[in-house]
């Protein structure tokens, strides 16, 4: 099981504390030590609307280059494009597209339908570059301010696209999904877009994220977001709570006899320190659960 690190954008971008780029460079270094090889390194969002991330540019150009990593930026219009590609140190685009109406708008600024669109544009862009794209429809679990979210409805979202994906990811952007729910959702898309590979992105709100990351896995999800220490969330979602952490994740995927790649002792060890520099304590459990199996 691929695990996607997006500590270092979806970890940060909802803390308080604002780090310094030298900060996000080692935080990209020791995952990359404790052997992540696919990580969401920053977003290319408006530096007012999400100051924590307003060095997108200053950290592509400092972190470690290696031919087996892979570093994705994160954009939500077509501005954020045209910078993903003038930094020239982003591997793969991943574009977000907002399930409802409300969310979108407080997210981006613009409605479900038009950021549809927009997707076409950004992705066909991306592609001319020679760029990895992936399409995240986010809330599409559940959205803070309309409620539930049918799996029918997402699934006609990504029927839609005129530009195919690489890859979807299906994001549970406040935590509110079950795993029945996860496996009507992954089906539902498989069925429009049998094609393309699938991805899952999960915060532990309810602490359902690792009961639905295991659903994900036994219907054919091929790669799981998480965040190192369990940090984040998303700034525009009400009470929004971290990730899954990446270190409980693939301690979880391990014992139950599924390879990662990663090291659970380095990636305990950036959980404690990432937390530290943020002041807070890390969400995540193996760095404080003492001696456990490497």
């Amino acid at each position: 099981m691929e695990i996607v690190e997006v500590g270092p954008r979806d970890g940060l971008q909802n803390e308080k504390t604002l780090l310094s780029t030298e900060v996000k460079v080692e935080y990209i270094t020791r995952a990359l030590a404790a052997g992540v090889r696919r990580i969401e390194a920053v977003a290319f969002a408006h530096p007012a609307r999400v100051p924590q991330l307003a060095d997108a540019e200053a950290v592509l150009d400092a972190i470690p280059r290696r031919a087996d990593v892979s570093y994705i930026g994160l954009v939500l219009n077509r501005r954020g494009l045209d910078r993903a590609l003038a930094s020239a140190g982003v591997d793969e685009v991943n574009y977000v597209l907002v399930a409802t109406d409300e969310f979108s708008q407080r997210n981006q600024g613009m409605t479900t339908e038009r950021s549809l669109g927009q997707w076409d544009e950004v992705a066909a862009g991306a592609r001319a570059a020679g760029l990895r794209t992936t399409l995240t429809v986010a809330a599409a679990f559940g959205c803070p301010f309309t409620g539930e979210v049918a799996a029918e409805h997402v699934a006609s979202l990504v029927a839609r696209t005129a530009v195919a994906p690489d890859e979807i990811c299906l994001a549970d952007t406040i935590g509110a999904g079950v795993p029945r729910q996860v496996a009507a959702l992954v089906t539902a898309v498989c069925e429009v877009a049998p094609d393309v590979a699938l991805r899952a992105h999960f915060h532990n709100t309810r602490n359902t994220g690792y009961a639905n990351a295991l659903a994900a896995l036994d219907h054919g999800v091929s790669a799981l977001d998480a965040s190192i220490g369990g940090v984040g969330g998303c700034p525009f979602a009400p009470a929004a709570t971290g990730n899954i952490a990446t270190e409980d994740l693939a301690y979880l995927l391990e014992r139950s006899g599924i390879e990662t790649g990663v090291r659970l002792d380095g990636l305990a060890a950036t959980g404690t320190w990432i937390a530290e520099r943020l002041g807070i304590t890390a969400p995540a459990m193996l760095g404080r659960a003492g001696n456990f199996p490497a």
